[in-house]
């Protein structure tokens, strides 16, 4: 138990202690690894010499549970835990998921809706005027008002809702020490103003240098493009280079008010982050749960890289990690798989080598360390920038490096690669080497759609781009002898994404020859991109007007489009078909997505018919084999047998 850090008082009385300094909460179950924030936080102030408690999943409805350890000397930090607590508990449609991994057990309802509120206001009732620090990905997407897709309205900030002093936003390692330190060196904590990467309350505005005043609050909340002319000054200030301090205004209760994004880390500081002496295990009290699901995810997996310069609308990483990449060393990253490959549990496989994009290891380009990220254009989209520094062969030595460790048998590349950035690269070794090493059987991509509009609205690269890529794909599969296929993740419902263009991405998964067995409807999470689109109808950094599917019929038939071929969706199919006047899917041919079903004398459309829409005369007039087969699918897509056979007989007959 000494290998962990305090969970009761006694573990607390066994080190010595009297106090701790911070008492942290998490809505997560206590997983010491650094793939878990609060194991990363705590970790990190205990290497700083602060006496650290946790308090993992207290019962919200017994104010003795956040008592634990009593008042700490210096604050509580609390955070939701790896995942906001109401994506955490409910699906795009809102129903209650039957599961959470970070649960011992899987168990669901060992945190509360909105945890980050709860938690601090039970904190406050009891210890009212200890310092309250808030992180994590629940904080830190809320810092400002936003778009709430549960309640369908817009919030405060967290920091108004929660009572909460401070916000620790992003990442968090640099502005938590500086925190600590101040409070450590009895800084009230309302005079913690300065620190970058933080969010705090003022009534004094002129506490801080030149800020930019976003609309307030009562404007945003009624005003709909009010709320994206925020978004679009919030958005363009996520650089620490370059970015401005923010106020909104409350009213009476004063300013909320956001410090620029803290600094990215070096290489030596990402390098000592991992290097703490995690044990990588759950702690062992989850033992007679059956453990911690999330952690059997990433137990043998390695991070070597943070933020993202890809840039997806839909994604929180820009107001979140930030577009500068950041990463490990290969001395640091090797260390790691060295101790995993001693693991009892460890089988040969480390199941991932990356971050949010696997073969992203160096920033965009030069200046981004120096001057930040660019304020008017992204870095891939909708091209890549002229000046992208596009080279795998940093990842590439990684990767040769890590398969080559004694006990290491294969090295999967899961957290996904960057289509369009690899096909800017002319030097195909890497994907030569994806294809041969580090691919099982199949390659999961993310193209989203088919739809060259909607992918405008996703900030994704046009379809073409990954066609061509299916083809480079295909090459280097052929090259190395292996036949593997890639498998495309595809989203439903996405702002910009009218019934016309749902159609079109059903056929092309007709076409592909294979049914996707789940399907991604948009979720409007905070504070991304497409998410303010999704409330306003506008797109915050054009001021053009976006057709939004909000409707949740229309949800649910643009979801259905994709998938079919699964009886119990015919109907919706159907409506979604009628909508758009493309009936001539719906029929006996290779194109048709659905039968004709016997309508007693008339026609799926309603016309009448003198023959029953499903007897043998139509069957034989149409002049085709009634299987449903789907054009000749590219090599690197899944085949049905079905459709092998069919092949085989043309060619016979011919």
């Amino acid at each position: 138990m000494q290998d962990f850090l305090p969970v009761t008082r006694e573990d607390m009385e066994s080190r010595g202690w009297e106090e701790v300094d911070f008492v942290y909460v998490t809505g997560d179950a206590y997983v010491d690894h650094p793939s878990f924030g609060s194991a990363i936080i705590g970790r990190l102030l205990e290497s700083r010499g602060y006496r650290v408690g946790m308090i993992p999943q207290p019962d919200w409805r017994k104010k003795e549970s956040i008592q634990v350890f009593g008042e700490p000397r210096l604050g509580f930090l609390v955070t939701a835990g790896n995942m906001d607590s109401m994506v955490n508990h409910y699906t795009v449609s809102r129903k209650h998921r039957s599961t959470d991994a970070y649960s011992p057990g899987g168990k669901m309802g060992l945190r509360p809706d909105r945890a980050c509120v709860v938690y601090s206001n039970l904190i406050r009732q009891i210890y009212k005027h200890t310092p309250i620090i808030l992180g994590g990905i629940e904080a830190s997407l809320r810092r400002l008002a936003h778009y709430d897709y549960w309640e369908n309205k817009v919030k405060h900030s967290i920091l108004i809702d929660s009572g909460a002093d401070l916000i620790s936003y992003g990442m968090g390692e640099h502005s938590i020490l500086e925190i600590a330190e101040a409070l450590q060196s009895g800084i009230p904590v309302q005079e913690i103003t300065y620190v970058a990467g933080t969010v705090f309350k003022s009534h004094d505005i002129g506490r801080v240098y030149e800020p930019l005043i976003l609309p307030d609050f009562d404007q945003v909340q009624t005003d709909k493009k009010a709320y994206a002319d925020s978004f679009a000054t919030q958005y363009r200030n996520t650089d620490p280079f370059t970015a401005k301090p923010l106020a909104e205004s409350y009213g009476n209760r004063g300013y909320v008010i956001q410090n620029p994004p803290a600094l990215p880390l070096s290489e030596t500081e990402m390098d000592d982050v991992y290097d703490l002496p995690y044990t990588g295990q759950y702690h062992p009290m989850y033992q007679k749960d059956g453990g911690i699901p999330a952690l059997k995810e990433i137990k043998f997996s390695l991070t070597s890289n943070r933020g993202c310069f890809g840039s997806c609308n839909f994604c929180a990483l820009t107001f979140h990690q930030g577009r500068i990449l950041q990463t490990r060393s290969h001395e640091s990253i090797l260390k790691e798989a060295a101790r995993m490959t001693e693991d009892p549990d460890f089988k040969g496989y480390i199941h991932d080598v990356g971050g949010p994009t696997a073969d992203f290891r160096h920033p965009s380009c030069k200046k981004q360390l120096t001057k930040g990220v660019c304020k008017d254009r992204q870095c891939l989209f909708p091209s890549p920038c002229k000046n992208l520094n596009v080279d795998h062969k940093d990842y590439l030595q990684l990767l040769r490096k890590v398969r080559n460790l004694p006990k290491v048998k294969k090295v999967f590349v899961r957290s996904g690669i960057r289509f369009d950035y690899l096909m800017a690269d002319p030097d195909k070794t890497f994907l030569n080497e994806l294809v041969k090493y580090h691919v099982s059987g199949q390659l999961r991509v993310a193209p989203e759609h088919v739809s060259d509009e909607v992918l405008k609205y996703m900030g994704k690269p046009k379809h073409a781009v990954y066609e061509g890529f299916l083809k480079e794909y295909e090459k280097a599969n052929a090259r190395t002898g292996k036949q593997q296929y890639a498998v495309p993740y595809f989203m439903s419902s996405h702002p910009g994404c009218t019934m016309k263009e749902a159609v079109k991405l059903a056929e092309y998964v007709r076409d592909l020859g294979f049914t996707p067995e789940q399907v991604q409807d948009f979720y409007p999470t905070p504070s991304t991109l497409s998410t303010c689109m999704y409330y306003t109808g506008i797109h915050p950094l054009t001021g053009e007007k976006v057709y939004v599917p909000k409707n949740p019929h229309e949800k649910a038939i643009q979801r259905a489009l994709m998938q079919y071929k699964n009886p119990e969706n015919r109907e919706l199919v159907l409506e979604g078909l009628k909508m758009t006047g493309r009936m001539d899917l719906v029929g006996f041919g290779p194109k048709c997505l659905i039968r004709p079903r016997e309508l007693r004398g008339k026609n799926e459309d309603g016309r009448t018919s003198g023959k029953r829409s499903g007897n043998a005369n139509s069957r034989k007039a149409s002049g085709k084999n009634t299987g449903h087969f789907s054009k000749q699918a590219p090599k690197t897509q899944v085949r049905s047998s079905t459709h092998e056979k069919y092949k085989k007989n043309k060619n016979k007959k011919r």
